[in-house]
């Protein structure tokens, strides 16, 4: 008896132990391990992110910059993707079977029973192909979603593009971005990215045990919408900027047209540039590693990202402070002997146009004569009754006012302030403070220790074309439906020079021309005020500069041209800018065929650096260099203003 009651609680003990075992179990399933409740909700709902379409970007016209064109990304859930025929995946996908199993790998690390991507942006033809097979394919299914399309091909460098997010990105973003996401990495589309990125959304879906769907969760009840992103209306004109991008192709250099009365840029030209397009896609990446090791660095932003010695343009800047500084009028005469002597005799600054003779402040600009603004940079430093340094001070702060050797604030991410030197720059560089104007007089024609950026000319000529004040140069001009425009864009500033000294510069430039160094790209019917510049260059060719605005009285576009070592200014510089400006205001191009052609067929591009090193060519390569270096000992005087270029930007890193 005792036995059988022995048995019993045995028995109850088991079936006790047992119950406990299997509560415990379906405890930790249900409430501790969600794997089997993913695993069950996938069977029977799916989330979809529903991405939002970036907003769009028009021209000033209404032309359309960027757009979106739909792609698909293909997704997979580990633990479902079960029996897969891989064969057919890899040639539906156009990928090799080596490659499935590094994403599937790389899938599962992620999670077994989350959805993540497998292939992004398959394109429309290749989702075609896929659809019908995917049925088939359990565990596998299709996202869409939107990449950007540049449909004139034009201003990469402007315009910029996307990428997916890193992992920084999703930190700085306090949960905003998720992988997977797309974000502006260059351009606008960084400058703009919290407007054009838009909302994403949430769409429930159900589906079947073979993945196919099955119809909206709940009529929609817990779907959220995702919201596109806001529109913007560039200040870029669509057939400007493509004329320049044609009148560029073969150059290194940059053009910058602005609209003087708003600081809306008209023209924006990068070059050498590439097609935007090239950074979309699932070849994006093997692109962006050939644009990289492009030797003519397009995406290289030179507009804002380029520093160069000015040249004679600076002439134009150098006359209005020097009038504002009261140390010459509009009266002021100098005597042009062939050039400036400074030093006690010790140096002589050639002037390119030979003896002038008797100068005016008109004539100076007409000609572009170095004499006269050796004299008048003299005056500034060294005839105002107070220490050269302190003098030299005061002539830095002009520059400033015009926006040089200062960030301009362009609504483009990257942009560099140049170089004006700082008296402490010069004083450490002669190891005292008793340094004078000749010291440093290549400054007075736009060389030596001076860097100025393509934007900053542009907007020079533009402060000019306004007898004293400019806007911000900006790139959009309207957000949104209600075009807003940003207040940093509208506040007017002042260069610092009133405006009765801006006439005799004008009156110059309008002149040159006319009748002077920029008299072979006169435009007919329009009055156009330009000065051009050479700018030396110790490592070949000469560069050439631009600057002009027109009309005249009320104008409408300001530019600035520098094509690197192409030449004189006036050759290949200013058809170049003429040519855009006839466009911009007539519509027309009336220069001579044969000037166009020559603009058009020039290539000034750096030939390609050889792959290999042959042994056999190790002696002809010391005699180039000898060459080299006896070339370089010529042309010193000229190498001295690059080597102080260099020894600055050292100084104030």
């Amino acid at each position: 008896m005792n036995s059988f009651f022995a048995r019993k609680y045995v028995i109850q003990g088991i079936f006790i132990a047992v119950t406990l075992i299997i509560i415990a179990r379906l405890f930790y399933i249900q409430i501790i391990d969600d794997s089997y409740l993913l695993s069950a909700n996938n069977n029977v709902l799916r989330k979809v992110v529903v991405y939002p379409a970036r907003g769009v970007v028009f021209d000033r016209n209404g032309e359309v910059l960027v757009q979106n064109e739909p792609v698909y990304d293909l997704l997979v859930t580990p633990i479902e993707a079960k029996d897969i025929d891989t064969v057919l995946l890899c040639n539906l996908i156009d990928i090799d079977v080596k490659g499935y199993e590094s994403r599937m790998k790389k899938a599962r690390s992620h999670s077994p029973y989350r959805a993540s991507i497998f292939e992004k942006q398959l394109s429309a033809t290749t989702y075609a192909k896929l659809q019908e097979h995917l049925y088939k394919l359990r565990g596998f299914y299709v996202q869409n979603r939107t990449v950007r399309s540049y449909p004139d091909s034009i201003a990469p460098q402007l315009l910029g593009y996307i990428q997916e997010v890193n992992d920084k990105n999703i930190e700085d973003s306090k949960g905003f971005y998720r992988p997977g996401d797309y974000i502006g990495a260059s351009g606008i589309e960084r400058s703009y990215e919290h407007l054009l990125r838009g909302q994403r959304g949430v769409k429930n879906q159900m589906v079947d045990a073979l993945n196919r769907p099955q119809g909206i969760f709940m009529e929609g009840k817990y779907d959220t919408l995702a919201i596109s992103g806001e529109g913007l209306i560039a200040t870029l004109d669509l057939k400007l900027q493509r004329l320049g991008e044609e009148l560029m192709k073969g150059k290194m250099g940059s053009i910058v047209a602005i609209e003087p009365s708003t600081g809306e840029i008209l023209s924006f030209v990068s070059a050498p540039s590439y097609d935007p397009n090239m950074m979309v896609g699932r070849q994006r990446g093997n692109n962006y590693m050939k644009l990289l090791d492009d030797q003519t660095k397009p995406m290289f932003i030179r507009p804002i990202q380029a520093s160069y010695p000015p040249g004679s343009i600076f002439k134009v800047v150098a006359a209005l402070t020097a009038q504002q500084a009261g140390v010459i009028d509009e009266h002021t005469v100098f005597n042009c002997p062939g050039g400036y002597s400074y030093g006690g005799g010790r140096g002589f600054m050639r002037c390119a146009g030979g003896v002038h003779g008797s100068m005016s402040l008109i004539r100076s600009i007409q000609t572009s004569c170095n004499t006269y603004y050796g004299h008048a940079y003299a005056r500034m430093i060294d005839s105002r009754g107070m220490p050269r340094p302190q003098a030299y001070d005061l002539w830095r702060d002009a520059m400033l006012k015009f926006g040089l050797g200062i960030k301009l604030g362009i609504d483009l991410p990257g942009e560099q302030p140049g170089l004006i030197a700082t008296s402490e720059y010069h004083t450490k560089r002669y190891g005292n403070d008793k340094w004078t104007s000749s010291f440093n007089i290549s400054q007075s024609i736009g060389q030596g220790a001076l860097g100025i950026t393509p934007l900053q000319m542009a907007n020079i000529v533009a402060i000019v074309a306004n007898r004293g004040f400019y806007y911000r140069p900006h790139l959009v001009k309207g957000i949104g439906e209600d075009r807003k425009v940003k207040p940093e864009f509208t506040e007017k500033i002042s260069a610092g020079v009133d405006a009765k000294y801006y006439e005799p510069v004008i009156e110059g430039m309008s002149r040159a021309v006319s009748q002077g160094t920029a008299r072979s790209v006169r435009i007919p019917d329009v009055e156009m005020c330009a000065k051009t510049g050479t700018v030396q260059n110790p490592h070949g060719e000469n560069h050439a500069v631009f600057f002009a605005f027109a009309p005249r009285e009320n104008p409408k576009i300001a530019i600035a041209v520098f094509v690197e070592n192409a030449g004189y200014g006036g050759t290949w510089a200013g058809p170049i800018a003429s040519m855009m400006i006839e466009k911009y205001l007539k519509d027309t191009i009336t220069l001579p065929k044969y000037i166009q052609d020559r603009i058009y067929n020039a290539n000034f591009l750096p030939k390609p650096k050889p792959t290999e090193v042959k042994q056999e060519d190790t002696k002809n390569k010391q005699q180039d260099k000898k060459v080299n270096t006896q070339a370089h000992v010529a042309t010193n005087e000229k190498k001295e203003y690059y080597v102080h270029h260099s020894q600055i930007r050292k100084y104030y890193e």
